[in-house]
């Protein structure tokens, strides 16, 4: 029988799970005492290790003292307004301001928003259409959905947000055409510095400058989907320095409080800063009940603190050069068609053939967890804790799998 659970990307009717119950830094355990390297910091947020002990006592002096509020006019509570400071200042931005919520895809669809009523509040409301890029992933609220470049996530819904359009990854080209067919109509492209759940895909050499250029001669915002790379994932705290490039807004969740507690939010530019203040009469019409939640950004207070007490930044080109070297050992031994990332998150494909997800099992037997990513692709993006004996052990598991 089923649980009562009905677990997301996940058959309906599957009835057989690994029940997880602990985690001491890379490393996890399930309810038999089976213990497994977390290749996946979860689903690509645990920066921090998990057992934090500071997170969970910071969770609970704010649980303690205030362990809910709203943050609507005319309310704030310290910890969201301390926050907010913290992630403006890490930013790539001067002047930035930041908008919370709790999911990543709660973060796109805003950012989707702001774009389309910054460009109104600037006097060009004709701008609406959002560009987006094949194997992006923007999350699975509405939104999101309708950004998605993975087809099959697109799929069944009904009919989905209308102006937006989806243009082939890394192809200037085609984002030029798209320009071209809908000049100044454009209100933002969004685009992840790395591609991640598609499947990781760096950006190829200068298209996301491309992007910059283009999004500043046509009015257009560019938008950054950092849920994955934001808060040191690249080895900087936004994956927008890594690549060199600024956009006007970056989404982010998941590694803020490396997953503790749900938080996601908006680092809104200068200029679309600019647009949403100029009238003294606008209201900013969205947001959502757990907006700058207290404990939420209690805990995010705290594991950006870990992180940069621990220069847990400086660990990543360690650790990736590392994890890349190996997987290139794979690659030369013909057990891997492909291997590909950046900083601390990579990607490799499995020969024709093989499937993903009977590696991923393999994987699990042998003690390691990675992300199978259909149709040939595994994902991989540990702690940033993670110690050298433990990739060398994802690294080790895989050929064992791979040679089988």
């Amino acid at each position: 029988m089923p649980s009562a659970y009905l677990h997301p990307f996940t058959p309906p009717r599957a009835d057989r799970f690994v029940k997880i119950v602990g985690g001491e830094g890379a490393v996890v355990w399930d309810d038999a005492g089976t213990r497994y390297v977390d290749g996946m910091a979860s689903l690509w947020y645990v920066n921090v290790g998990y057992g934090r002990v500071e997170i969970a006592d910071a969770i609970a002096a704010q649980a303690s003292a205030l362990g809910a509020y709203h943050t609507f006019a005319p309310f704030t509570t310290g910890p969201t307004e301390e926050l907010a400071e913290r992630i403006a200042t890490l930013s790539p931005f001067g002047g930035a301001r930041v908008f919370m919520g709790t999911s990543g895809s709660e973060a796109v669809d805003t950012a989707m928003k702001l774009a389309r009523i910054a460009q109104r509040e600037a006097g060009h409301p004709e701008r609406e259409i959002i560009i987006s890029r094949s194997r992006g992933y923007h999350g699975t609220n509405f939104g999101g959905t309708s950004l998605q470049g993975i087809p099959p996530n697109r799929e069944g819904w009904g009919p989905l947000v209308p102006g937006v359009v989806n243009v082939p990854a890394d192809d200037p080209a085609a984002m030029d055409e798209a320009f071209a067919a809908h000049e100044g109509r454009i209100a933002a492209v969004v685009t992840e510095p790395v591609q991640g759940a598609g499947g990781v895909w760096p950006p190829m050499p200068g298209y996301l400058q491309h992007l910059r250029d283009l999004c500043d001669r046509h009015g257009a915002y560019l938008v950054h989907d950092e849920v994955i790379t934001g808060f040191g994932r690249l080895g900087t705290w936004f994956g927008s320095e890594a690549v060199g490039v600024t956009p006007d807004m970056i989404t982010f969740a998941k590694a803020v409080t490396s997953g503790y507690v749900p938080l996601s939010g908006v680092i809104v530019g200068p200029d679309v800063a600019a647009a949403l203040e100029a009238n003294d009469g606008f209201l900013l019409r969205t947001g959502y009940t757990y907006s700058g939640h207290p404990v939420a950004c209690a805990a995010g207070l705290e594991a950006l603190a870990i992180t940069e007490r621990e220069g847990l930044l400086d660990r990543v080109p360690h650790f990736g050069g590392r994890l890349s070297a190996g997987l290139e050992a794979l690659r030369a031994e013909g057990l891997l068609a492909d291997v590909r990332g950046m900083g601390g998150v990579w990607g490799v494909s499995v020969p024709e053939g093989r499937d993903p997800g009977a590696v991923r099992d393999g994987l699990l037997a042998r003690g390691v967890i990675l992300r199978p990513i259909p149709p040939s692709h595994l994902s991989i993006c540990p702690p940033l804790v993670i110690t050298d004996e433990q990739v060398d052990h994802i690294v080790e598991a895989l050929g064992e799998v791979l040679r089988g």
